[in-house]
């Protein structure tokens, strides 16, 4: 059927959905828990390709073995002095991160992983981004829009948070959560996206 999906995303990110559907992929949604403790020592740019493939190896062990459609996964970091800041627990966390990432420049690692059945494809976004100096009623406005609460280092860049972002140099997509080129690269080894076209 031409509407039958292509791949799983195993996320359930609407971010994540929403880039995937801009470059014309058919998906379906998994579910993927997975522990995403960091490892002692663990470099930011290893944990978020070790989150992201657990994530599309997990999924995939929820399919039957004769569904041979690959599973699609992405992990996000946001990096200040190799200290990842996650997702914030609350207003007081939410602010501390704001503060630390003001008028100053941080990293975000976004993780890709593509899993088949009998391959394992990887790839890793970096890009950099510097924050322009935030007043305190403004983060606790931004607290207020709901905004920052699932979002690694407590921000998204395609929302509110974008007025704060004086800086990006590296992937737009990938600050989101899913750097469409390293995607559309695997998508592409794998014989699903076709970037090549004819003139």
């Amino acid at each position: 059927m031409a509407t039958e999906h292509q791949i799983y995303l195993a996320s359930s990110s609407p971010r994540r959905s929403e880039l995937l559907t801009q470059i014309g992929v058919r998906f379906a949604v998994i579910a993927a828990d997975t522990d995403e403790s960091r490892l002692p020592d663990e470099a930011p740019e290893d944990y978020v390709r070790r989150v992201a493939l657990d994530k599309a190896r997990m999924a995939r062990m929820r399919l039957p073995t004769e569904d041979a459609r690959p599973v699609l996964a992405a992990d996000t970091a946001v990096v200040l002095d190799q200290c990842i800041l996650g997702k914030p627990a609350d207003p007081e966390d939410a602010a501390r991160m704001l503060r630390l990432l003001a008028g100053r420049t941080h990293r975000v690692l976004t993780g890709v992983a593509l899993v088949l059945p009998t391959h394992d494809w990887t790839a890793i976004s970096a890009s950099r981004v510097t924050f322009r100096p935030i007043r305190e009623d403004e983060m606790q406005r931004y607290w207020r829009t709901g905004e920052p609460l699932d979002k690694a280092g407590g921000y998204g860049i395609q929302g509110y948070g974008a007025v704060f972002v004086a800086n990006l140099e590296g992937s737009y997509s990938g600050v989101m959560g899913l750097p469409l080129f390293e995607t559309a690269q695997l998508l592409e080894r794998a014989g699903i996206l076709s970037m090549t076209t004819d003139n």
